[in-house]
Protein backbone atom coordinates (compact mmCIF):
# COMPACT_ATOMS: atom_id res chain seq x y z
CA UNK A 1 0.00 0.00 0.00
CA UNK A 2 0.84 3.40 -0.40
CA UNK A 3 1.91 5.32 2.61
CA UNK A 4 -0.67 8.29 3.38
CA UNK A 5 0.43 11.81 2.51
CA UNK A 6 2.57 13.73 5.18
CA UNK A 7 0.03 16.45 7.13
CA UNK A 8 1.54 19.10 5.53
CA UNK A 9 0.89 17.88 1.87
CA UNK A 10 -2.39 16.94 2.59
CA UNK A 11 -2.60 20.65 3.72
CA UNK A 12 -1.18 22.02 0.78
CA UNK A 13 -3.81 20.16 -1.01
CA UNK A 14 -6.45 21.62 1.10
CA UNK A 15 -5.15 25.17 -0.45
CA UNK A 16 -4.95 24.38 -3.61
CA UNK A 17 -8.05 22.49 -3.66
CA UNK A 18 -10.13 25.62 -2.34
CA UNK A 19 -7.68 27.78 -3.72
CA UNK A 20 -8.29 27.38 -7.44
CA UNK A 21 -11.64 25.89 -7.30
CA UNK A 22 -13.27 28.73 -5.63
CA UNK A 23 -13.33 32.29 -4.07
CA UNK A 24 -13.01 31.85 -0.45
CA UNK A 25 -9.68 33.31 0.92
CA UNK A 26 -7.49 30.30 0.87
CA UNK A 27 -4.35 31.47 -0.11
CA UNK A 28 -2.32 28.83 -2.50
CA UNK A 29 1.70 27.91 -1.23
CA UNK A 30 3.01 26.03 -3.40
CA UNK A 31 2.06 25.62 -7.07
CA UNK A 32 4.72 22.19 -7.97
CA UNK A 33 3.09 18.85 -8.83
CA UNK A 34 2.79 17.46 -5.48
CA UNK A 35 0.41 20.31 -4.41
CA UNK A 36 -1.58 19.71 -7.66
CA UNK A 37 -1.89 16.04 -6.89
CA UNK A 38 -3.46 16.65 -2.84
CA UNK A 39 -5.46 19.33 -4.46
CA UNK A 40 -7.58 17.14 -7.41
CA UNK A 41 -7.76 14.82 -4.87
CA UNK A 42 -9.65 17.11 -2.49
CA UNK A 43 -11.32 18.63 -5.28
CA UNK A 44 -14.45 16.34 -4.01
CA UNK A 45 -14.49 18.42 -0.95
CA UNK A 46 -14.70 21.66 -2.55
CA UNK A 47 -18.14 20.39 -3.92
CA UNK A 48 -19.30 19.62 -0.77
CA UNK A 49 -18.69 23.23 0.47
CA UNK A 50 -19.56 24.54 -2.06
CA UNK A 51 -23.12 22.41 -2.67
CA UNK A 52 -23.81 23.04 1.47
CA UNK A 53 -23.43 26.77 0.58
CA UNK A 54 -25.82 26.55 -2.18
CA UNK A 55 -28.34 23.77 -0.57
CA UNK A 56 -28.20 25.89 3.04
CA UNK A 57 -29.57 29.43 0.95
CA UNK A 58 -32.14 27.93 -1.02
CA UNK A 59 -33.74 26.26 2.20
CA UNK A 60 -33.35 29.57 3.77
CA UNK A 61 -35.80 30.87 0.62
CA UNK A 62 -37.90 28.29 1.26
CA UNK A 63 -38.73 28.57 4.70
CA UNK A 64 -39.06 31.85 4.35
CA UNK A 65 -42.32 31.33 1.79
CA UNK A 66 -39.98 31.43 -1.79
CA UNK A 67 -41.05 28.96 -4.08
CA UNK A 68 -39.24 26.17 -5.19
CA UNK A 69 -38.10 28.23 -8.60
CA UNK A 70 -36.91 30.68 -6.96
CA UNK A 71 -34.96 27.86 -4.47
CA UNK A 72 -33.45 26.33 -8.11
CA UNK A 73 -32.53 29.60 -9.33
CA UNK A 74 -30.29 30.42 -6.27
CA UNK A 75 -29.15 26.88 -5.84
CA UNK A 76 -27.35 27.42 -9.37
CA UNK A 77 -26.33 30.88 -8.98
CA UNK A 78 -24.29 30.16 -5.54
CA UNK A 79 -21.75 27.93 -7.09
CA UNK A 80 -21.28 29.96 -9.92
CA UNK A 81 -20.56 32.85 -7.89
CA UNK A 82 -18.35 31.04 -4.89
CA UNK A 83 -16.14 30.17 -8.32
CA UNK A 84 -16.64 33.53 -10.15
CA UNK A 85 -18.51 31.37 -12.90
CA UNK A 86 -15.57 30.00 -14.32
CA UNK A 87 -16.60 26.81 -14.83
CA UNK A 88 -19.57 28.43 -16.92
CA UNK A 89 -16.90 30.27 -18.39
CA UNK A 90 -15.00 27.14 -19.68
CA UNK A 91 -17.70 25.07 -20.98
CA UNK A 92 -19.02 28.21 -22.88
CA UNK A 93 -14.87 28.09 -24.30
CA UNK A 94 -14.71 24.65 -25.07
CA UNK A 95 -18.38 24.62 -26.99
CA UNK A 96 -16.72 27.44 -28.87
CA UNK A 97 -13.69 25.29 -29.43
CA UNK A 98 -15.39 22.29 -30.23
CA UNK A 99 -17.78 24.04 -32.15
CA UNK A 100 -15.82 25.78 -34.65
CA UNK A 101 -14.51 22.61 -36.49
CA UNK A 102 -10.83 23.95 -36.53
CA UNK A 103 -7.62 22.25 -35.93
CA UNK A 104 -6.23 21.97 -32.72
CA UNK A 105 -3.99 24.85 -32.74
CA UNK A 106 -6.70 26.93 -34.22
CA UNK A 107 -9.85 25.81 -31.82
CA UNK A 108 -7.29 26.46 -29.03
CA UNK A 109 -7.31 30.13 -29.85
CA UNK A 110 -10.51 30.45 -30.47
CA UNK A 111 -11.02 29.20 -27.02
CA UNK A 112 -8.50 31.77 -25.14
CA UNK A 113 -10.57 34.53 -26.55
CA UNK A 114 -11.95 36.78 -24.08
CA UNK A 115 -15.49 36.87 -25.88
CA UNK A 116 -17.88 34.20 -26.31
CA UNK A 117 -19.28 32.77 -29.49
CA UNK A 118 -22.92 31.38 -30.34
CA UNK A 119 -21.55 27.64 -29.44
CA UNK A 120 -20.67 29.25 -26.14
CA UNK A 121 -24.13 30.91 -25.81
CA UNK A 122 -26.01 28.30 -26.74
CA UNK A 123 -24.34 25.42 -23.97
CA UNK A 124 -24.60 28.06 -21.66
CA UNK A 125 -28.23 28.45 -21.98
CA UNK A 126 -29.60 24.75 -22.14
CA UNK A 127 -26.86 23.78 -19.41
CA UNK A 128 -28.21 26.30 -17.04
CA UNK A 129 -32.15 25.72 -18.16
CA UNK A 130 -31.24 22.29 -17.33
CA UNK A 131 -29.86 22.47 -14.14
CA UNK A 132 -32.89 25.13 -12.74
CA UNK A 133 -35.11 22.93 -14.48
CA UNK A 134 -34.01 20.16 -12.40
CA UNK A 135 -33.92 21.70 -8.98
CA UNK A 136 -37.15 23.28 -9.01
CA UNK A 137 -38.53 19.84 -9.76
CA UNK A 138 -36.47 18.27 -6.81
CA UNK A 139 -37.16 21.58 -4.44
CA UNK A 140 -40.76 21.18 -5.03
CA UNK A 141 -41.02 17.09 -4.53
CA UNK A 142 -38.88 17.99 -0.78
CA UNK A 143 -36.71 20.23 0.57
CA UNK A 144 -34.68 17.47 1.88
CA UNK A 145 -34.80 16.08 -1.87
CA UNK A 146 -33.45 19.68 -3.79
CA UNK A 147 -30.84 20.17 -0.86
CA UNK A 148 -29.60 17.00 -1.51
CA UNK A 149 -29.42 17.30 -5.41
CA UNK A 150 -27.52 20.41 -4.62
CA UNK A 151 -24.96 18.70 -3.14
CA UNK A 152 -24.48 15.55 -4.67
CA UNK A 153 -24.47 17.20 -7.85
CA UNK A 154 -21.58 20.44 -6.54
CA UNK A 155 -19.64 16.80 -5.79
CA UNK A 156 -20.17 15.34 -8.89
CA UNK A 157 -18.93 18.12 -11.15
CA UNK A 158 -15.58 18.49 -8.64
CA UNK A 159 -15.03 14.49 -8.38
CA UNK A 160 -14.77 14.83 -12.51
CA UNK A 161 -12.03 16.65 -12.59
CA UNK A 162 -10.14 14.44 -10.29
CA UNK A 163 -10.57 11.80 -12.92
CA UNK A 164 -9.99 14.23 -15.59
CA UNK A 165 -5.98 15.05 -14.24
CA UNK A 166 -5.31 10.97 -13.77
CA UNK A 167 -1.87 9.85 -15.18
CA UNK A 168 -2.08 9.47 -18.98
CA UNK A 169 -4.36 12.51 -19.88
CA UNK A 170 -2.22 14.85 -21.46
CA UNK A 171 -2.33 18.74 -21.19
CA UNK A 172 -2.67 20.93 -24.57
CA UNK A 173 -1.25 23.52 -23.38
CA UNK A 174 2.31 24.11 -21.39
CA UNK A 175 0.64 26.79 -19.96
CA UNK A 176 -2.57 27.23 -17.59
CA UNK A 177 -4.22 25.42 -15.02
CA UNK A 178 -4.77 22.36 -17.21
CA UNK A 179 -0.71 21.70 -17.72
CA UNK A 180 -0.55 22.21 -13.76
CA UNK A 181 -3.15 19.14 -13.13
CA UNK A 182 -3.16 17.53 -16.09
CA UNK A 183 -1.81 13.92 -15.42
CA UNK A 184 -1.08 14.65 -11.52
CA UNK A 185 -3.06 12.09 -9.92
CA UNK A 186 -2.66 8.02 -10.10
CA UNK A 187 -5.16 6.07 -11.85
CA UNK A 188 -5.51 4.32 -8.80
CA UNK A 189 -5.69 7.05 -6.55
CA UNK A 190 -8.56 8.63 -8.61
CA UNK A 191 -10.64 5.69 -9.02
CA UNK A 192 -10.58 5.05 -5.44
CA UNK A 193 -11.70 8.39 -4.68
CA UNK A 194 -14.52 7.77 -7.03
CA UNK A 195 -15.81 5.01 -5.65
CA UNK A 196 -15.69 6.59 -2.18
CA UNK A 197 -17.67 9.36 -3.47
CA UNK A 198 -20.50 6.77 -4.60
CA UNK A 199 -20.35 5.24 -1.68
CA UNK A 200 -20.91 8.04 0.49
CA UNK A 201 -23.68 9.51 -2.10
CA UNK A 202 -25.51 6.64 -1.84
CA UNK A 203 -25.69 6.61 1.78
CA UNK A 204 -26.90 9.98 1.76
CA UNK A 205 -29.96 8.74 -0.53
CA UNK A 206 -30.08 6.19 2.10
CA UNK A 207 -31.61 8.89 4.07
CA UNK A 208 -35.02 9.58 1.29
CA UNK A 209 -35.42 5.97 0.55
CA UNK A 210 -34.06 3.06 -0.38
CA UNK A 211 -34.77 3.48 -3.62
CA UNK A 212 -32.25 6.72 -3.71
CA UNK A 213 -29.80 4.71 -2.79
CA UNK A 214 -29.55 3.54 -6.69
CA UNK A 215 -30.79 6.82 -8.37
CA UNK A 216 -28.16 8.59 -5.99
CA UNK A 217 -24.77 6.61 -6.81
CA UNK A 218 -26.53 6.26 -10.97
CA UNK A 219 -26.47 9.92 -10.94
CA UNK A 220 -23.16 9.82 -9.38
CA UNK A 221 -21.91 7.50 -12.26
CA UNK A 222 -24.04 8.62 -14.75
CA UNK A 223 -22.16 12.19 -14.64
CA UNK A 224 -19.02 10.65 -14.32
CA UNK A 225 -19.25 8.82 -17.94
CA UNK A 226 -20.78 12.15 -19.55
CA UNK A 227 -17.84 14.10 -18.56
CA UNK A 228 -15.15 11.07 -19.35
CA UNK A 229 -17.10 11.00 -22.99
CA UNK A 230 -16.45 14.85 -23.06
CA UNK A 231 -13.04 14.14 -21.83
CA UNK A 232 -12.08 11.68 -24.34
CA UNK A 233 -13.39 14.22 -26.88
CA UNK A 234 -11.85 16.84 -25.95
CA UNK A 235 -8.31 15.24 -26.17
CA UNK A 236 -8.92 13.99 -29.65
CA UNK A 237 -9.83 17.41 -30.64
CA UNK A 238 -7.45 19.23 -28.92
CA UNK A 239 -4.49 17.16 -28.03
CA UNK A 240 -5.01 17.38 -24.31
CA UNK A 241 -6.99 19.25 -21.68
CA UNK A 242 -7.16 22.66 -20.65
CA UNK A 243 -8.58 24.84 -17.45
CA UNK A 244 -11.57 25.60 -20.30
CA UNK A 245 -11.81 21.84 -20.56
CA UNK A 246 -12.24 20.94 -17.00
CA UNK A 247 -14.56 23.97 -16.63
CA UNK A 248 -16.78 22.15 -19.14
CA UNK A 249 -16.25 18.67 -17.56
CA UNK A 250 -17.74 19.75 -13.91
CA UNK A 251 -20.33 21.67 -15.74
CA UNK A 252 -21.61 18.55 -17.59
CA UNK A 253 -20.92 16.06 -14.49
CA UNK A 254 -23.47 18.54 -12.67
CA UNK A 255 -26.42 18.90 -15.52
CA UNK A 256 -25.80 15.19 -15.83
CA UNK A 257 -26.20 14.41 -11.95
CA UNK A 258 -29.02 16.44 -11.59
CA UNK A 259 -31.01 15.08 -14.52
CA UNK A 260 -30.93 11.87 -13.28
CA UNK A 261 -31.65 12.82 -9.93
CA UNK A 262 -34.82 13.71 -11.46
CA UNK A 263 -36.26 11.03 -12.96
CA UNK A 264 -38.81 8.86 -11.20
CA UNK A 265 -39.34 11.72 -8.60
Amino acid sequence: MTPPPPHGLRVHGLRFAFGTLSVLPVKVSRWDREAARGGMLCAPLVGVALGCGAACVALVLLFLGAGPLLAAVVAAAVPAVLTRGLHLDGLADTADGLGSGKPAEDALRIMKQSDIGPFGVLTLVFALFAQVAALSQLYGASWARGALATVVSAVAARLALTLAARAGVPAARPEGLGAAVAGVVPVRSAVAVALAVTGVAAAAGALLGAYDIARTALAVLAALAAAELLLRHCTRRFGGVTGDVFGGLAETAATTALVVLTLGT
